[in-house]
């Protein structure tokens, strides 16, 4: 009887999790967020309840595939495999049934093909050695030593504290040391050893005995068993075709040797499992100051502080290990033979007898060739960064572990969580972009580091001007409404941390607190997997028309207002005569129209406006999940290369009573835009919205999509295919756009 409440317990959580999802009340979109949380911490109490959790979570999937509830299948199966992570005593029957489950929605489209593919892929390896995913997972968050699993990752919390406010800064980092001040390496180590036996042996396990023996054992003896446990987990899941019988076996050995005459015994009074914690990642808080802040937060990530010192010109570091062979740059073999026969050294006329090894050697040998080099530019292109030309956001591949570089391994992650509005994503922009042209001049991070990219929504309360508000997180709304879970559990957090923020710090060390906010930063790190990439645009402003303009980049907004009349610069366009007065200036607007077919088509046209605003979103971005309708034809979902400008233009009209002036918006869609001002007024940039970016007297701007950053040898090479006239006329490479991923649960959910 008791059993049946607890199921029935946990199938009201799961319904509530599924109402949440499509919640439309405001009752039930006020605990958003919490109803996951809560699931999740009904079994980390229990951990006894966990294959109950799993067999009514497969229900609901197999319900959600045959019923076609599609919005439901990705949050439902990113719950079942964060369950079977954390989980012990899990059958071998329900591994299969989910992973027979995953396969069969590889016939569905993107993204759902896509993260079903990647639990596919653990839950395999899981199925034949249970607690794999476990070990791996503690092993890279809190950088325990292991040659066997040698990967590493950390995460990054940034934080601008311009945009966010102190209280709210104390309190996540307040939070984050109370976490990990109990997650010691030995306590870690602890974890993976009686994670890894009872996934294993199961209710052969005595549960209790073998927690004591751990908490009383010596560090050098826990790290013999560690180490002896991840021997046997990792030796097996390398194997083409690992047997649960011989893993078993295995740790049988291991969990005799460790209790001795009581792992015979047994449990006779089969006490409840012990709760066996997942501990949090290792995040380390930063406050954003220093433009150049992210590439040295990376640098310390491969190098520790202790064999690195930083000094004021990073330019300068000596990053002996970091940077790639430099032979594989070469691109070519000079030759030092003169063809005189005279400057041969003594002996070379000699030929080798047949059958010798020198003999062997010249036969294998290229001689007068040009040696292949790996081109650079490829390199650099990690499969989370690289995103295809032509898309303006689509979803990505998880990124793997693979080599960029022959001989270099990719051991390291680096999550970097930003929180904030759009303002700290367009600095977030611009530290990427920084980042990407440093990698083309010194390719020192890129072959070792992947880079994970996560975002937070944090505002200001709203109390403040709710249009203000809104206007702030036009790229969280459009996050949250491509993907229904990114918007369920992420979306959600913000009141939640102004509530964290109000509350007195708690001085009891003592009283074990659940800490909401940390649970659901730690859940996005480790399940949210699928990027939605973003355009970055790049815009040339131009103060004076004989000099180099200034280059900046923006993100999400490019807002254009006019400025008062003042006397006109050197170089500046006189005012034309005739020119009609009135609120405004004269703009000349010459841009390249946004077509079905992507022909070039250039339109040219003055007006006088009032101002401008050139967005990355436009009205149909936030229509792209759930049943929202269809968009129209003539704006399909998959064409996001263009940027949506509105002009306010002014419209003069006469009649009896003189003259008068109106307002009429008008909006189109470009990819490139050259804006310039006909008479003396001058034009003001706001870029992010973020008023510390700010450009005045401006009399030209030109904006297009920023490209690829490529290094100087690639720069080189295209010139000297250039020069090659009639080989590459008509065939101009367009270039290769900067895209920047931002990870969710599931990507774009069409």
């Amino acid at each position: 009887m008791e059993s049946s409440d607890a199921e029935l317990d946990l199938q009201r959580s799961v319904q509530a999790v599924l109402r949440e999802l499509g919640a439309q009340a405001p009752s039930l979109q006020s605990n958003q967020g919490m109803w996951r949380w809560s699931l999740h911490k009904k079994v980390e109490r229990d951990p006894g309840k966990s294959p109950a959790l799993v067999r009514i979570l497969l229900r609901e999937l197999e319900k959600a595939e045959s019923e076609d509830i599609r919005h439901a299948i990705i949050p439902l199966l990113h719950t079942l495999m964060y369950v079977l992570t954390k989980a012990t005593g899990i059958t071998e029957e329900l591994y299969r049934r989910t992973y027979t489950f995953c396969t069969r929605l590889l016939t569905l489209p993107a993204p759902y093909c896509t993260v079903a593919l990647d639990c596919a892929i653990r839950l395999k390896t899981e199925t034949a050695v249970p607690g794999t995913l476990y070990q791996r997972l503690v092993i890279a968050e809190q950088n325990l030593t292991s040659e066997l699993y040698p990967y590493r990752e950390r995460a990054f919390l940034f934080v601008d504290p311009e945009l966010v406010s102190p209280s709210v800064c104390g309190a996540l980092l307040l939070e984050l040391e109370a976490a990990q001040a109990q997650q010691t390496p030995e306590a870690c180590m602890r974890h993976v050893v009686a994670h890894a036996l009872q996934a294993a042996l199961g209710d052969a396990c005595h549960a209790g005995a073998l927690q004591r023996k751990l908490q009383a054992s010596p560090r050098q003896a826990l790290e013999r068993y560690f180490h002896a446990v991840v021997a046997a987990v990792e030796q097996m899941a390398s194997e083409p075709s690992p047997s649960r019988e011989g893993h078993l076996e295995r740790l049988e050995e291991i969990y005799c040797s460790l209790l001795g005459p009581e792992a015979a015994a047994g449990d006779p009074l089969q006490s409840p499992q012990p709760n066996i914690p997942l501990p949090s990642p290792h995040i380390t808080f930063h406050l954003w100051t220093d433009e150049e802040q992210l590439w040295k937060e990376l640098v310390l990530f491969l190098r520790p502080r202790s064999q690195l010192c930083l000094s004021a010109d990073l330019e300068a570091l000596d990053l002996q290990g970091l940077w790639p062979d430099r032979e594989l740059a070469r691109v070519s073999m000079l030759s030092t033979d003169s063809g005189i026969e005279r400057d041969l050294p003594p002996g070379a006329d000699e030929l080798p007898l047949p059958g010798s090894p020198e003999m062997e050697r010249a036969r294998l040998q290229r001689k007068g060739g040009v040696k292949k080099r790996v081109r650079l530019p490829d390199v650099l292109m990690p499969a989370c960064w690289d995103g295809p030309p032509g898309l303006h956001r689509r979803t990505g591949r998880p990124s793997g572990d693979g080599e960029l570089l022959p001989g270099v391994s990719r051991l390291h992650t680096a999550r970097v969580l930003v929180l904030g509005d759009d303002r700290m994503l367009g600095r977030l922009a611009q530290a990427y972009h920084s980042l990407r042209k440093r990698e083309t001049q010194k390719c020192c991070l890129t072959p070792r580091l992947s880079l994970q990219l996560y975002y937070i929504p944090v505002l200001a309360p709203e109390k403040q001007a709710s249009c203000r508000h809104s206007e702030l997180r036009e790229l969280a709304t459009f996050l949250g409404r491509a993907d229904p879970w990114y918007e369920s559990t992420v979306n959600t957090l913000c009141p939640a941390i102004h509530k964290l923020a109000e509350m007195p710090p708690s001085l009891d060390t003592s009283r074990t607190v659940d800490p909401f906010i940390l649970d659901v930063i730690t859940y996005y790190l480790r399940m949210g997997t699928q990027p939605i990439y973003f355009q970055i645009y790049t815009v040339k402003i131009f103060r004076d028309l004989s000099q180099h303009p200034a280059e900046d980049i923006f993100l999400t907004e490019l807002k254009v207002k006019i400025q008062d009349t003042k006397p006109p610069k050197d170089g500046f366009s006189p005012r034309r005569r005739g020119a009609a007065e009135g609120p405004g200036a004269e703009l000349n607007i010459c841009y390249q129209k946004a077509l079905l077919s992507h022909r070039a088509q250039e339109v040219a046209v003055s007006l006088r406006a009032t101002g401008l605003v050139l967005k990355t979103f436009a009205a149909s971005d936030t229509e792209v999940s759930g049943p929202a309708p269809a968009p129209p034809p003539a704006v399909p979902v998959t064409d996001h290369t263009c940027l949506n400008v509105s002009v306010t233009e002014v419209i003069k009209s006469s009649n009896l009573a003189g003259r008068s002036f109106s307002m009429v918006t008008n909006t189109f869609r470009t990819a490139n835009i050259q804006i310039q001002s006909q008479d003396q007024r001058l034009l003001t940039l706001l870029l992010d919205k973020d008023s510390r970016r700010t450009f005045k007297d401006v009399v030209r701007f030109e904006v297009s999509p920023c490209p690829e950053p490529c290094s100087e040898a690639h720069k080189s090479e295209a010139s000297q295919l250039g020069s090659h006239g009639q080989e590459v006329e008509g065939t101009k490479a367009k270039p290769k756009p900067l895209l920047m991923p931002i990870n969710t649960f599931s990507g774009i959910v069409q």
